[in-house]
């Protein structure tokens, strides 16, 4: 069984008069990066180095994503702490001495968080022939005609045998679902300059299947692990100033028609706006980090009591670590942890080849997805995640991204075209946290260059006007994503 993604990247230079006006609204753009209020009806960029508002930290070395908010107070460190320590460290098969930490498994992808976020960065897809950590497969089957009120509460239906989510380890006495192969082919883009720039296509194998044959009908789509910075301030925007973004009709005509997920939030067991994830598949960080524990690690807690093991798996047969496994207060910590992970602050602000390129980003129509500026309450839960100004360059909805990202796996309201906008802060690091990171949903991109260059659907229009222009501003807007 494989799965391969239907790739075909060509880009049409923009020449003429659409180039022209272009270079003549870059030349003629102010030489200071744009002010803080609103420049045009879609995108405004910087002039403060606070990206993550008040609790930006100025750490730019491999550790740069693993501090705490800089306003965090004393009690809210002491916390972190303690879910730093549940995050960081492995869990182990049951029965153990470790009790607060047992009941791993018995089939899984890796046996910490860490394991997949690196120092609480992206991951990154296999090497050669070692097996994936930090990338995995999405499993699930065409949604039928019975299948409305599964997919409204679960998101997609399960394969059976297999479940959501593909399982390539498993602890002693228990076997892997399956062993998954990753191989590229490569493919030249042609920029209007003349240069050339290398893609890989990813292919996806899954062989050895253990608990069955996997139907033809098949949905896969592979995920790399993201960034874990800014979450608590994202989960702190209110619902209305995302929405009032979204345009699915594309009704004001340019040509971006970005949607919100609607998703099962499993505490107030209601539909709600999906904010985290490739496809905005998870409503909040507490939530989304229960999930991981149980489908990439095998551990159940009191929101997400079962695995993904399905019944055919025998997975009771196996030392469970407790019901549940992780504790109510073991997930308080780790869920305040991941909601207080800072952003770092900005860099090279006053450069002017990262001011160019920060028009140009603006200019070329990036900012229409990826928008630059969010707020919070003055009010939240959290007092220091209250009334503070964002630059994460994402407005959290969802857009086509054309056939060339498609998974044609659908996931709530995301359909198999569609991936939300991830955020930029941080981005200029991700290589710096770890160097085999890549870029996307599964890592295929392994510079910023080439992630643009993979845009497709609504972003078409912004990746050919990229394509054709100069050698200088490619290069500056490059510079200025590097700056965040």
């Amino acid at each position: 069984m494989s799965a391969r993604s239907d790739t075909n990247p060509v880009l049409r230079p923009i020449r003429g008069p659409v180039l022209l006006a272009i270079t003549l609204a870059l030349l003629s753009a102010p030489t200071l990066a744009v002010n803080a209020e609103q420049r045009s009806s879609h995108a405004n960029l910087q002039r403060t180095p606070m990206t993550g508002g008040d609790g930006s930290v100025e750490q730019f070395d491999h550790n740069a994503y693993s501090l705490p908010l800089g306003n965090l107070p004393m009690t809210g460190r002491l916390d972190f702490s303690v879910g730093n320590s549940f995050f960081r460290n492995p869990w182990v098969v049951a029965p153990a001495s470790t009790d607060a930490r047992d009941g791993l498994g018995p089939l899984l992808n890796t046996n910490s968080c860490q394991g997949c976020h690196i120092k609480d960065g992206r991951g990154n897809p296999p090497a050669g022939d070692e097996r994936s950590v930090s990338l995995f497969l999405r499993l699930s089957l065409p949604p039928g005609e019975d299948d409305d009120e599964l997919v409204e509460r679960t998101g997609a239906v399960p394969v059976p045998h297999y479940g959501r989510q593909l399982q390539t380890a498993a602890i002693p006495g228990a076997l892997p679902e399956a062993e998954m192969q990753l191989s590229y082919t490569p493919r030249d883009v042609e920029l209007g300059d003349g240069s050339r720039v290398e893609l890989r296509v990813p292919e996806y194998r899954i062989i050895s299947p253990t608990y069955g044959e996997l139907p033809d009908e098949l949905l896969t789509s592979p995920r790399v692990a993201p960034p874990m910075i800014g979450l608590g301030l994202l989960e702190a925007v209110d619902e209305a100033q995302i929405l009032a973004w979204a345009d699915p009709d594309d009704e004001d005509g340019d040509g971006i028609s970005g949607r919100p997920n609607r998703v099962w939030d499993l505490r107030s067991e209601s539909t709600t706006l999906g904010r985290f994830g490739w496809k905005a598949g998870e409503p909040t960080i507490e939530q989304q980090s229960l999930h991981a524990f149980a489908g990439d690690m095998g551990l159940t807690s009191s929101l997400v009591p079962d695995t993904d093991c399905m019944p055919e798996q025998a997975c009771d047969e196996f030392a469970n670590g407790g019901t549940p496994e992780v504790t109510d207060k073991v997930a308080d910590f780790i869920t305040f942890y991941a909601g207080s992970l800072a952003v770092p602050q900005r860099r090279d602000m006053d450069d002017a080849e990262v001011q160019l390129g920060a028009n140009t980003f603006n200019e070329i129509g990036c900012a229409s997805c990826h928008r630059p500026r969010l707020t919070t309450p003055d009010s939240t839960q959290r007092p220091e995640l209250a009334g503070q100004t964002l630059w994460p360059y994402s407005d959290l909805l969802l857009h086509d991204m054309g056939d060339a990202l498609a998974d044609q796996r659908p996931e709530f309201l995301a359909n198999g075209r569609e991936w939300r906008t991830p955020p930029l802060w941080g981005i200029g690091l991700a290589q710096q946290i770890n160097p085999l990171a890549g870029f996307l949903h599964d890592g295929r991109a392994r510079s910023l260059e080439e992630a643009i260059l993979w845009h497709g659907g609504e972003a078409e229009t912004a990746t050919h006007a990229y394509a054709d222009l100069p050698s200088a501003q490619r290069t500056a807007l490059i510079r200025f994503l590097e700056s965040l």
